[in-house]
Order: C-alpha cells, then sequence, then structure tokens
C-alpha cells in the first residue's frame, strides 16, 4: 500500500513581525514580545511557519472600575485599587503584556491630565519587566493630549499607542515616530476600513513592522461571527499578498465579554445558565478561543482564570506549529 501524500497550501504573503519592549536606546523592558511571521492560517504549521505564540495581556485600569463585574472585583481583590501592584500580580499570572487604560484621563472618570497619566505608566513601567500597550481614555482630543505626553516620557520603550482612529491618526502616529513606539490602528469591524486606516499611517512614514491592527471584537453572542468572518478575510488577504493587511491582529477580548449580560448578571436569568462565576469566566474564553481561531495574535483579557486557561489552550495548540 502506498503512502497517502497530505496535501499541503503554500501561501505567497505573509503576516509582519512586530516587536513590543526594548531594553535598547533608553527602555527598560526586561522581556520583549514578538508577534505575527505567520506564513499559513491559525495552527495549521503543516501549511506554513507559524514562528510565535500569540501573546495574552491582562487588562489593567488606572482607577478601580466601578463598574465591572462582581467576579472580576472578586478575583483581584485589593489589587484593582494600584495599577502599578495590579499589573505586577497579573504578571505573576502569566501575562505577557500589559494593556494599561488610562480611563482617569476621561471628562467623565476624573478628567486627569498628561502629568498623571505620565506618572500612572512609570509607576507600571517600573513594576513589571513585560512590554506595555497604552491606551487612551476614549476620547479623540483627550487621547491626544495624554498619549503623546507619554509617549514623549517613554521614548526608547517600545510601547504601544492605542487607539490610532481615522480622526486622530496622525497625532498619534507622528508621537509614535518621534519616540520609537507602535500604534494600535482600531476600525469599525470592516475589511476595507482597516487596510485604509493602514495606508494612511504608512503614507506617514511609519515602518508597517510598528502597527497593529485592531478591527474591533464582538463578544460570543453579540456579533462574534461576523468579527470571525472579517478576521479571517483580513487574514487570509494578508497570506494571499495584499500588503496592507499584513498587521498583527489585537484584539479587546476582555472588555466585549464582561460588558455582556451573560457575564455579569446573576439573577434573574435561566437556571441553565449555572452560576455567575463560571459563566463569565467561560464567555471570556469562549471569545478568546474563537479570534484565537480567526487570526489574532494579541488578546486582551480580564479574568486570571481566562487567562490560566488561554496559556493552557495555546500549549496545546502550539504543538504542532
Amino acid at each position: 500500500m502506498s503512502a497517502v501524500e497530505i496535501p499541503v497550501e503554500k501561501c505567497p504573503g505573509s503576516v509582519r513581525e512586530v516587536t513590543l519592549g526594548s531594553s535598547y536606546g533608553g527602555g527598560t523592558r526586561t522581556s520583549t514580545v514578538t508577534v505575527g511571521g505567520e506564513t499559513a492560517l491559525p495552527f495549521l504549521g503543516f501549511d506554513g511557519a507559524l514562528p510565535h505564540r500569540p501573546a495574552l495581556a491582562v487588562e489593567v485600569v488606572d482607577m478601580e472600575p466601578a463598574d465591572w463585574s462582581p467576579e472580576l472585583v472578586a478575583a483581584w481583590g485589593e489589587d484593582l485599587s494600584d495599577p502599578a501592584r495590579w499589573a505586577a500580580r497579573a504578571v505573576e499570572e502569566g501575562a505577557d503584556l500589559i494593556a494599561l487604560r488610562l480611563r482617569g484621563c476621561h471628562p467623565d472618570f476624573g478628567d486627569h491630565g498628561p502629568t498623571e497619566a505620565v506618572q500612572t505608566v512609570d509607576r507600571v513601567l517600573a513594576a513589571v519587566g513585560v512590554p506595555l500597550l497604552v491606551y487612551g481614555p476614549g476620547v479623540a482630543e483627550k487621547d491626544n493630549e495624554v498619549l503623546v505626553a507619554v509617549a514623549d516620557a517613554t521614548k526608547g520603550e517600545q510601547l504601544a499607542l492605542g487607539v490610532c482612529e481615522e480622526k486622530n491618526y496622525r497625532t498619534i502616529v507622528a508621537a509614535a515616530l518621534g519616540n520609537g513606539h507602535v500604534v494600535i490602528a482600531e476600525t469599525p469591524i470592516d475589511v476595507n476600513l482597516a487596510k485604509q486606516l493602514n495606508i494612511l499611517i504608512s503614507d506617514m512614514g511609519l515602518p508597517l513592522e510598528r502597527v497593529l491592527m485592531d478591527p474591533n471584537t464582538g463578544a460570543l453572542g453579540y456579533g462574534l461571527e461576523y468579527t470571525y468572518s472579517v478576521m479571517e478575510r483580513l487574514r487570509l488577504a494578508a497570506l494571499m499578498g495584499d500588503t496592507m493587511t499584513q498587521q498583527p491582529l489585537i484584539c479587546q477580548v476582555g472588555e466585549e465579554a464582561w460588558r455582556q449580560k451573560e457575564a455579569r448578571a446573576a439573577e434573574n436569568v435561566p437556571e441553565a445558565w449555572g452560576d455567575l462565576a463560571t459563566r463569565g469566566v467561560a464567555w471570556e474564553i469562549g471569545t478568546a478561543m474563537t479570534v484565537l481561531q480567526s487570526g489574532a495574535d494579541i488578546l486582551l483579557l480580564r479574568h486570571p482564570a481566562s487567562l490560566a486557561a488561554m496559556h493552557a489552550s495555546l500549549d496545546d495548540l502550539m504543538k504542532g506549529a
């Protein structure tokens, strides 16, 4: 009996490699994270190269989040009151990256200015050695104000600055260009909008090796199948050679999963839903596993149990890479 030849699908394109964190040129990171480089679809190592394991980030907020699920509050406890201590605990739990959200700079949640933002970032940098993703408060004008100050104050650290949108990309890209940082390009869930923003960023002179692409993420039960299809199309286009879709994908899984009622409601829900503690973590893991299979390179998570479960899953998935 002759041996069966397994068909192999080779792709002409590849995903760009992006490195976060630096210990050179003023950087203080004790570890770096490189993502991208794939020449095959997720975890199909027999078709091509999958050189880097997807990275897991834990979201840390600069102020104690009063609107988070009680399950998240119980999981992190008193660490929620101090972003530096919270970040250090997250690294102990296994975080590859810290995603620091400067929510306290939002006009409705403290309206902190650039000085406070830089002080918070400096404290978190001092508390951990892993690379940082730094997110502004989500208001374009305030994002510009605080992220420029953070970028200037952390030259050499090779942070990822988020988010870079069509309405403010010029300011964020200029700050990244001048200080050696990476940007997180965020668009609504649409292939063409994602490509267009990458073109605009590239036209400003920022190397695409310093751009992460966030196509936006729906949670399990809330548009996740549409998210999957868009991310899959972006990854297929990248592997087929479309140079403006060849960026590593980053997904804010925790924010999307934990704001849904299935991850928050403990009362007046069907008995079949089970207890909230198990359900909330399962909702985050279900969302994370789905976007991982569609091409995500970096996942932002919130619960330490989700982090542990995703590391265990990646251990298995990467065996054939």
